[in-house]
C-alpha cells in the first residue's frame, strides 16, 4: 500500500483520545512509507493526522473545495495541496489517488465520505480496502446498526465484512494490507452471491 486515504474530524472531539489516537495513525503511516491522502484542513483531527504525518518524515497530500479554502481553514505545510471545485470532486480525486481508506472518529462529513466510499466498494467501483479506527468505542453503535441492516436483508454479510473495525491502529493497517478483495452483486436476488 502507497497511499491511505484517512477521513475524520475537522473538529477535535471531547476528549484527549481522540486527538492521540489520530497523531499516532499519522506517525505509523509515516513509519510505514506511506503517503497519507486527506481532505486537506489545519483543523481537528484532520489538522492532528496530517501533522503529527509530516512531523514523522511523512508526505502528505491534502484535497480541499475551493469554498473551504477560500474559508482559510486549508493547511498550507502540506507536501501538496490541490484545490477543487466541489466536495465531489474531492472524493472522486482522493479515491483516484488512495489505495485503501481509514476512518477516524468524525461528524455527518467522515460519515458522508465513509459511506460513499463503502457504497462504491459495494458496488464495484473500486476493490480497495476500507477501515474504521473504533477509538473508545466510538463506532460501536454504528457497527450494531450495520448488523441490524444485515438482519433485515438491507445489507449482505459479504458486504457488512468488508468494512473492517478495530481499536488498534497497528492491527487495522495490517488488515487492510492483507485485504483481498472480493466483487459481489449488491442484490440480494443475485444466484452469484449464494456461497
Amino acid at each position: 500500500m502507497n497511499r491511505i486515504c484517512v477521513f475524520c474530524g475537522s473538529s477535535l472531539g471531547n476528549s484527549n483520545t481522540f486527538q492521540d489516537a489520530a497523531k499516532n495513525l499519522g506517525k505509523i503511516i509515516a513509519e510505514r512509507k506511506i503517503e497519507l491522502v486527506y481532505g486537506g484542513a489545519n483543523v481537528g483531527l484532520m489538522g492532528c493526522v496530517a501533522n503529527s504525518c509530516l512531523e514523522n518524515g511523512g508526505s502528505v497530500i491534502g484535497v480541499m473545495p475551493k469554498k473551504l479554502a477560500d474559508m482559510e481553514v486549508a493547511h498550507e505545510g502540506l507536501t501538496r495541496l490541490t484545490i477543487v471545485e466541489t466536495m465531489h470532486e474531492r472524493k472522486a480525486l482522493m479515491n483516484e489517488l488512495s489505495d485503501g481508506f481509514i476512518s477516524l472518529p468524525g461528524g455527518i462529513g467522515t460519515l458522508e465520505e465513509t459511506f460513499e466510499m463503502f457504497t462504491w466498494l459495494q458496488l464495484g467501483l473500486h476493490l480497495k480496502p476500507m477501515g474504521m479506527l473504533n477509538v473508545f468505542g466510538f463506532y460501536d453503535d454504528l457497527r450494531k446498526f450495520l448488523l441490524q441492516m444485515v438482519g433485515q436483508k438491507f445489507l449482505l454479510e459479504q458486504h457488512f465484512e468488508m468494512l473492517l473495525m478495530d481499536s488498534d491502529i497497528e492491527v487495522l493497517l495490517n488488515r487492510l494490507i492483507q485485504y483481498k478483495p472480493v466483487k459481489l452483486h449488491k442484490w440480494f436476488d443475485r444466484k452469484e452471491n449464494t456461497p
